[in-house]
């Protein structure tokens, strides 16, 4: 996807509020510039996209069908930011902690156990943030950050080390033999694209091939940008996924997914990284810790 010019990022604040007055005056009145300024960056932006914003008649201006669509996802966008800002500048109330982590790991790992968390200590909120395949843990508009990465953070510490084990159908399975290992030239790998910033695409297929010493071809099959994703499509019958331990029990349990090989180390972990300390946060990172020593089969990360 193309990169966004800062000037077109410009043109369409001005445009969202053009748009919501329908009139040049008064969101010139309202951004505090001139009107021939409001009308000239609405110029701009139309000669930038290609296509007519606005149409001008003697009585005022209205939304094109394609003004008017794109009003609408520009306006809500505006409106998602606004709240979001505004919920990172409060302080968090006490009882309450915002946590950021990745989808796969809410979904498979900590969601199922919450409700422990909850019985124990029903007066903690969790806010819990999983929008991104991968997360920043730089960002400290939350108390906590827990990141899946190879290297240990400066400030963070490991919570639970990874293992990698791959994991298909029942139906697949049974398609192949697989103490043969010709069958990897036939079979269809399913990978998580992005299991941390600036990994390459197939690394957890590369690095379990080497770990097992198999020739064979790490890049074929498909690609997904979360993990659970490519457990899902595994499931589903589209190949063999390289799944991750902590996210793989339940699965194996109810005997969706299947696994002809033991797991391995992944040399890679999940780590906590700690922006904020209070009571409630100490008690919900020490909760965390109990649960990942319940559940990890893998005792370091080297």
């Amino acid at each position: 996807m193309p990169a966004i010019k800062s000037s077109t990022l410009s043109g369409l604040a001005t445009f969202e509020v053009t748009a919501r007055f329908s009139s040049f005056t008064k969101a010139a009145e309202h951004l505090h510039i001139t009107t021939g300024a409001v009308s000239q960056q609405i110029r701009q932006l139309e000669l930038q996209l290609n296509f007519p914003l606005f149409n001008r008649h003697s009585r005022g201006i209205m939304l094109t069908e394609q003004g008017q669509m794109l009003f609408d996802v520009v306006h809500q966008s505006l409106r998602d930011i606004q709240t979001m800002i505004a919920e990172l500048q409060q302080p968090a109330a006490e009882g309450e902690i915002r946590l950021k982590l990745t989808p796969s790991f809410a979904y498979k790992w900590l969601v199922p156990r919450l409700q422990d968390f909850y019985q124990q200590h029903p007066e903690i909120k969790i806010r819990t943030f999983a929008e991104g395949a991968l997360v920043d843990h730089k960002e400290a508009g939350y108390d906590l950050v827990i990141d899946y990465c190879r290297q240990p953070h400066n400030k963070g510490v490991l919570l639970l080390p990874e293992g990698l084990q791959p994991v298909m159908s029942p139906e697949y399975e049974e398609r192949f033999n697989w103490n043969d290992p010709a069958c990897w030239r036939q079979v269809t790998l399913l990978h998580d694209a992005m299991p941390w910033r600036d990994a390459r695409p197939d690394f957890e297929w590369h690095y379990w091939f080497e770990n097992m010493n198999l020739k064979a071809d790490s890049e074929q099959g498909h690609y997904f940008n979360r993990t659970d994703m490519a457990m899902a499509a595994a499931e589903a019958g589209l190949g063999v996924a390289m799944a991750r331990c902590a996210l793989l029990k339940n699965d194996l349990t109810s005997g969706k997914l299947i696994s002809p090989f033991a797991p391995v180390s992944a040399n890679a972990g999940y780590y906590l990284i700690s922006h904020h300390h209070n009571n409630a946060i100490e008690c919900f990172i020490e909760w965390l810790q109990k649960s990942a020593e319940a559940c990890s089969p893998f005792t370091s990360v080297q």
